[in-house]
């Protein structure tokens, strides 16, 4: 793209930035472990995790419910509308939990190197998303009901109005 065509053709719709500029991103992420390797459905990882998550308040980032699957994640998280941005937290996310793979014993590669994101605009979309997170436990038959998956949680609730 020329620089000329840059300018006639933004990359985002000027009437998408006025109606989401002043709205906190809130998205739905999920990423995949190297080849879907059952990696991280153990204790050590998901301490990682909460200590990470908890820690991602000190960067204005709420994370909310989360499901860790042997081979992928699954999570809820409200960003800043300025500062870090979703890609640059993930980043950190897997190689804070790479670092900790690692000492378990666990050689690199960890991560497939994309993740999947998308932007929820209302409480059922937040609910229906939800909804089918915690079933990947049952539907996996790693367990019979999604309390039951000690790999879950929610650090802060987040209300969605």
């Amino acid at each position: 793209m020329t620089r000329d065509n840059a300018k006639q053709w933004p990359r985002r719709s000027l009437r998408l930035g006025r109606l989401f500029d002043n709205v906190r991103p809130f998205y739905f992420v999920t990423f995949n472990t190297y080849k879907r390797h059952s990696l991280l459905a153990r204790g050590e990882v998901h301490e990682a995790f909460c200590i990470f998550f908890t820690k991602a308040q000190e960067h204005d980032v709420a994370v909310g419910r989360y499901v860790i699957m042997p081979d992928h994640v699954h999570l809820f998280a409200a960003f800043p509308i300025d500062g870090i941005t979703l890609a640059n937290w993930v980043q950190s996310l897997r190689n804070v939990i790479g670092k900790r793979l690692l000492q378990l014993g666990i050689a690199k590669p960890h991560w497939q190197e994309a993740f999947f994101d998308h932007l929820l605009r209302n409480h059922e979309s937040y609910s229906q998303k939800w909804d089918y997170v915690r079933m990947n436990p049952v539907r996996a038959k790693l367990c019979d009901t999604p309390d039951a998956w000690p790999y879950q949680g929610e650090i802060i609730r987040i209300p969605f109005d």
